[in-house]
């Protein structure tokens, strides 16, 4: 709707002619006087173009203005069927008529004076009134425009029929028809949308229909309130549903919506659904569109939560516990520091663990000094909450099929300070026959689970995480589009053989004698079918409760399908009811050994198998020596070679493909074979130079230092003998002054005894009368000559 030509400039306003004034006065209520009128004239413009009338479509008062037929022009210009027009003005009843439709109301202020002063020479023709409607300015030739927006809209409709006043009650009673039978269809469309807003697909279309709709982007909106509306039905089938339709109906249209709204696949949308009621359903799959909180699990063997809780609100992290069923669990909000980097990360005060898997646990509940396997370990979480219950006493056998994995595990069991656990690496299910004897086993399967793109197979059989993860969509949407119905049987199955072998690895006369069954899903093909599987296989187990305070019981029947009434022990965790993952948990009590005949199956089964290992081997030798053997003979490379580049040769023959381009690989391989033996003849004579200078250098290097130590060593000997011969020389000094002196001592004695002898001699005269006295003396003196060889002998 475009702006109407009042906006536009339209110059001054044409006069008034007798019949504009005759109508004025009619509806004042005035006598008029009929007169001829005047042959139709257009009047110049001051531009000197045609102007266009100002006035409104002579159809709203329904007068006929002249006697000839007059074709009114459409919107598109078109001329419409021509309407007879009357002779005479008088045959119409003119009072009945509204004449305060005319749009223009030019001269709606005059009296009569000014009307009768108006000049009769520039009066307009006849068929004024009859005319069209438009208004022609000095920049519009001949084109007609509508004077107001809104007419644009109406004027296809209002020319299709002439409005006269004969039919002027048959149209009005036509437009109040079609009026109440439009309110009636907005009234049961309105009422259709209250009771359900279903578009069941027409059969009528077929195949291609449906598939051409389905190309289509689904409009979500619509979508969602076609979802409710469904589930408003099913809750109250009876009251709302819509005659004709069954509860399947509803049911198939509200998969088809769910699927296409939250992206899942046929197969697992419609096995999900099948777990709740459509209203809860819902509820189910809005949770897995939502991811669950980050929690952390306070690691009690080096502070406490309160602490720790402290401590991360003082570096900016807003947190609360999780509940009042968790002692350890801390539930983060927010954060201003990444908390895999914290100095309390590092320090191994608390570890990121999902809250679901505090469950297992808490219904394990492994006491100090035992024996305690968990057959699915890393990345750990799980160990060291059962270390960290334990207070570090007894020991944990943390097993993990994946050698990769369990490097994180190993790490995590370092950071944390656990002392009492013993990383192994096996398949679990050949457990027990490895090791048994335990008090206690933990079988989680869902174990290392958020990768993309699914588990990833370690073995042939054996999955890295035997679990499909239904329950954890909110981690890994991949489980929406890529489980298939081959993964409901497959994994149960490795599910049955790994519960089996955690039960055969339980010492039932220990302690504790119990077994946790948990898994990360929430269908029934992985838990309450594989839990009834064991309960069959092995009589010697008991359900019990898992003494978890919340959790809804698991089924004791679905679909037609009855379990034992002991399964109503085991607890369901589903994301829409606790803000969990989904979750599963079973608890079983060993109350005696495993029957025997069932322990020798098992072995025999295993024993076999190896057997069949080991007997590959030589049949495959026996045939190789068969093959040699043959008239037939063996086969021949070289021939077959020929035969395969001839082969390709043809079919790139036939694609027209150069076939000598199977060539140029060989020839450029030949090329750089003959440059890379001349490079390393090349480097080898280079080398054999470098080290043949080398070792002439080493040994020159070495002769030289040989003649210098030999020539070190001479010069240190002759220093030994000129110091050798100073020696003796000042020993032969030595031995002269020794010489020497003994002389001296003699010539001394010997001078000494001749006057002790001139002595006595002397004596003896001067006293010969007295000879008893003089005794003594000669006593003394046969002593003193007695004691001198003695000193002789000395001296010597």
């Amino acid at each position: 709707m475009g702006t109407g030509n009042r906006f536009k400039h339209q110059g001054v306003p044409e006069p008034l002619t007798n019949a504009q004034i005759a109508k004025l006065k009619r509806k004042a209520g005035l006598p008029v006087d009929d007169e001829p009128a005047p042959e139709f004239k257009k009047r110049k413009a001051q531009n000197g173009k045609a102007a266009g009338k100002n006035k409104p479509n002579g159809k709203l008062n329904g007068k006929s203005n002249g006697a000839k037929e007059v074709a009114l022009p459409t919107r598109n210009n078109k001329a419409s069927k021509p309407v007879a027009k009357p002779k005479s003005k008088k045959a119409q009843p003119e009072p009945e008529l509204d004449m305060d439709d005319i749009s223009d109301g030019v001269g709606s202020g005059l009296s009569d004076e000014d009307m009768s002063d108006i000049d009769e020479a520039n009066a307009l023709g006849d068929d004024f009134l009859g005319s069209d409607d438009s208004v022609y300015d000095s920049e519009g030739e001949g084109e007609r425009k509508t004077l107001f927006s809104e007419d644009e809209d109406d004027s296809d409709a209002d020319l299709e029929e002439k409005l006269t006043a004969a039919n002027i009650v048959g149209l009005s009673r036509k437009l109040d028809k079609e009026k109440a039978e439009e309110e009636e269809a907005t009234r049961a469309e309105f009422q259709e949308n209250l009771e359900t807003n279903i578009d069941l697909p027409d059969l009528e279309d077929g195949e291609e229909g449906q598939q051409n709709k389905a190309l289509l982007a689904p409009d979500l909106q619509l979508l969602r309130q076609r979802i409710s509306d469904t589930i408003r039905v099913l809750d109250d089938f009876a009251n709302l549903a819509e005659t004709g339709k069954s509860r399947s109906e509803y049911t198939s249209q509200l998969l088809k919506d769910i699927c296409a709204y939250y992206g899942y696949s046929e197969f697992l949308g419609e096995k999900l659904l099948n777990l709740f009621s459509p209203r809860e359903a819902l509820a189910f799959f809005d949770a897995n569109e939502t991811p669950r909180p980050i929690v952390i699990r306070t690691n009690t063997l080096k502070t406490s939560r309160r602490e720790l809780a402290s401590a991360l609100i003082n570096r900016g992290v807003t947190l609360e516990p999780v509940g009042k069923w968790s002692k350890v669990g801390l539930q983060i909000f927010e954060s201003n520091v990444p908390l895999g980097a914290t100095p309390e990360y590092l320090a191994g005060h608390y570890i990121l663990q999902a809250a679901s898997s505090f469950l297992p646990c808490m219904a394990l509940a492994p006491q100090e000094g035992e024996r305690i396997l968990d057959m699915a370990s890393a990345p750990g979480g799980k160990t060291t909450y059962l270390a960290a219950m334990m207070k570090n006493t007894g020991c944990i056998f943390a097993n993990d099929p994946s050698k990769t994995r369990s490097r994180g595990l190993i790490g995590n069991i370092h950071r944390l300070g656990v002392r009492n656990v013993v990383v192994c690496n096996y398949d679990a299910r050949d457990f027990p026959r490895v090791m048994g004897g335990f008090d206690r086993v933990l079988l989680d399967g869902c174990s290392g689970h958020f990768r993309a793109g699914g588990f990833v197979k370690l073995t042939n059989s054996l999955p890295q995480r035997p679990c499909t993860g239904t329950g954890v969509i909110a981690k890994d949407p991949s489980v929406k589009t890529n489980k298939s119905e081959k993964d409901f049987i497959t994994i149960p199955h490795t599910q049955k053989q790994l519960l089996l072998g955690a039960i055969d690895s339980v010492n039932h006369a220990s302690s504790g004698g119990v077994i946790v069954y948990s898994t990360c899903s929430v269908s029934v093909e992985e838990n309450e079918q594989v839990v009834q599987y064991a309960l069959k296989k092995r009589p010697n187990v008991r359900l019990v409760p898992t003494e978890i305070p919340f959790g809804k019981e698991g089924f004791t029947a679905y679909q037609g399908k009855t379990f034992d009434k002991s399964l109503s022990l085991t607890r369901r965790f589903y994301p829409h009811t606790l803000n969990l993952d989904g979750f599963y948990v079973a608890k079983f009590h060993k109350i005696g050994p495993t029957p025997a005949n069932l322990v020798k199956d098992k072995v025999d089964h295993t024993s076999k198998s190896h057997e069949e290992v080991i007997d590959k081997t030589p049949l495959v030798d026996d045939e190789a020596g068969d093959a040699k053997e043959d008239d037939f003979g063996g086969f021949d490379a070289e021939e077959d070679e020929e035969y395969i580049q001839r082969a390709k040769r043809n079919a790139m023959r036939k694609r027209g493909i150069d076939p000598h381009a199977l060539d140029k690989p060989k020839v450029q391989e030949k090329a750089k074979t003959e440059k890379t033996e001349k490079t390393e003849e090349k480097t080898e004579e280079k080398t054999e130079e470098k080290t043949e200078e080398k070792t002439e250098e080493k040994t020159k290097k070495k002769t030289e230092e040989k003649a210098k130590k030999s020539a070190e060593k001479t010069k240190k000997a002759e220093d030994k003998v000129e110091k050798t011969e100073e020696k003796a020389k000042k020993s032969d000094e030595k031995v002269k002054k020794t010489e020497d002196k003994a002389k001296g001592k003699k010539a001394t004695q010997e001078n000494a005894q001749t006057k002790t002898g001139d002595k006595s001699e002397e004596a003896q005269v001067n006293k010969s009368p007295k000879t008893k006295v003089a005794s003594p003396a000669s006593n003394k003196s046969s002593k003193t000559n007695g004691s001198k060889p003695k000193t002789k002998r000395k001296s010597t």
